[in-house]
């Protein structure tokens, strides 16, 4: 591995943990992270039942879905650094501990705006775990075991997802009702909360700083403003104030950058710090950070509606569909660290290569079926190599920036996935009421130039980087 001046090769490894327990850390990290994922895509299901028993508005229905998105990836670099400082088990079990109590709340909700309340702070609790599943494995983890590690966290995104919707169409399917979707989680948490007190190891963080409140208001103020009309936009027909939103936002990201900068001078600990972005592969990595999530987000998204409104397929039916696209998606995540390293790196733009046809061929076998689900599951063949990106783009960040890096990386691919659910969802469906054919066909081929993007973005990531002299 190259060394450079600015950012050293990482720190941090396994050399102390058997693999016993370094299997048993990933186990429940990720099952943590898992029950997040779930709980966004488990709710989509049951927001027909939640309406008709709390009588619940359009706009209370949008924020019981979108509250948390919005909270979640306003917060997700303040939950990277709050581990920095704290420590990395402790954040862990902290967000843990109120992602459990408010999904407990929210299945208790006697109201709309108890639910919305409960999904805002589910959506905090969930952005102070999550940065910490990725710090966790950049940190403990290392060469192969490290992309391994990585598949598998990639594996719990997609699975998720899936699993999401299946289990809540069961749910519901069995008459159940809305609650037991929030309520089957908490058992689950409980356990992982006593588990996760055993097994993480103790840490104090980075403990390099504070916590950077300039950066927090800045950054947190522009993520919001982008995020925010991006949600709710489509649902209130893209509004002139969200326009203006989005057009704040980047002179807030600008705002951001100064500030940054000016924290640097003084000495202080910036919220991102540069160095980080320095590293080689981080900068390109995020490039296909960005496109690809935004594909994989769209797809998911515009999938559920073909499948459920246009073919009328159940949630479970259409949750069964997509399995064998999550499920090649995971398998090449955890097949890529096994591969020759020769082929490794050349083998990621394949990846996109491969998913932008498979987008055309799913536009055209709109009808369902065998076909449909054989062109999902080349989909996630070449989405899976999303693992192997991430893996790039923070081999060269030292551990003790771990935390900067995950804050990046999963706040870059949580605004790629409301992108492109938001540009490709809503062109899906101004197109779907007058031919569900041509909604297919265009956002197939919408779909398959962000593939494109994301394969382009990756070629200046797959370069060796070339040593920075001393």
């Amino acid at each position: 591995m190259s060394q450079t001046t600015a950012v050293p090769s990482p720190v941090g490894t396994t050399s102390q943990e058997s693999p016993k327990t370094g299997g048993l850390l990933l186990a429940t990290i990720l099952v943590g992270q898992f029950l997040a994922i779930l709980n966004v895509n488990i709710v989509n299901v049951a927001t027909p039942t939640i309406e008709s028993d709390l009588h619940s508005s359009g706009a209370g229905l949008q924020m019981i879905i979108a509250g948390y998105t919005i909270v979640y990836a306003v917060l997700l670099i303040t939950g990277a650094r709050i581990g920095d400082l704290f420590g990395y088990r402790r954040a862990f079990l902290g967000g843990l501990a109120a992602f459990t109590v408010t999904t407990l709340a929210a299945g208790l909700a006697p109201t709309t705006g108890w639910l919305v309340a409960a999904r805002l702070l589910q959506g905090a609790g969930a952005a102070m775990m999550m940065p910490q599943v990725l710090t966790l494995i950049q940190r403990n983890f290392q060469g192969a075991a490290r992309g391994r590690a990585i598949g598998l966290w990639s594996l719990m995104i997609s699975g998720g997802i899936v699993a999401g919707q299946a289990l809540g169409g069961i749910l519901l399917g069995l008459g159940l009702g809305w609650r037991v979707v929030f309520l089957v989680v908490v058992p689950v948490a409980l356990l992982l909360l006593v588990a996760g007190a055993r097994l993480l190891p103790a840490d104090h963080g980075g403990g390099r700083g504070g916590l950077d409140p300039l950066g927090l208001v800045t950054l947190s103020a522009a993520v919001l403003l982008f995020v925010v009309p991006l949600v709710l936009g489509r649902d209130l027909g893209w509004p002139l104030w969200g326009w203006i939103s989005m057009g704040l936002s980047v002179v807030m990201f600008a705002v951001f950058v100064r500030v940054e900068r000016w924290v640097t001078g003084r000495g202080g600990r910036p919220l991102v710090d540069a160095r980080v972005l320095r590293a080689p592969g981080m900068r390109p990595g995020l490039a296909v950070l960005l496109f690809g999530p935004a594909t994989w987000g769209a797809f998911l998204f515009t999938s559920a509606l073909h499948l459920q409104g246009d073919l009328h397929m159940t949630p479970l039916a259409s949750g069964m569909m997509l399995v064998p696209c999550a499920l090649t998606f995971g398998l090449v995540g955890l097949a890529w660290p096994r591969l020759p390293l020769r082929l490794q790196r050349p083998l990621v733009p394949f990846g996109y290569v491969l998913a932008a046809p498979a987008y055309i061929g799913l536009g055209l076998a709109a009808g369902g079926g065998f076909l449909y689900a054989l062109m999902g599951a080349l989909v996630g063949a070449g989405l899976g190599v999303q693992v192997a990106v991430t893996n790039m783009a923070t081999e060269q960040v030292d551990g003790a920036y771990a935390a900067d890096a995950s804050g990046a990386l999963l706040t870059v691919m949580q605004i790629g996935q409301v992108i492109g659910v938001a540009a490709i969802g809503t062109l899906f469906i101004s197109l779907d009421a007058a031919s569900s054919s041509t909604a297919s066909m265009t956002t197939a081929a919408a779909m398959a130039a962000l593939a494109v993007l994301a394969g382009l973005s990756s070629l200046f990531l797959v370069r060796r980087p070339k040593p920075i002299p001393s």
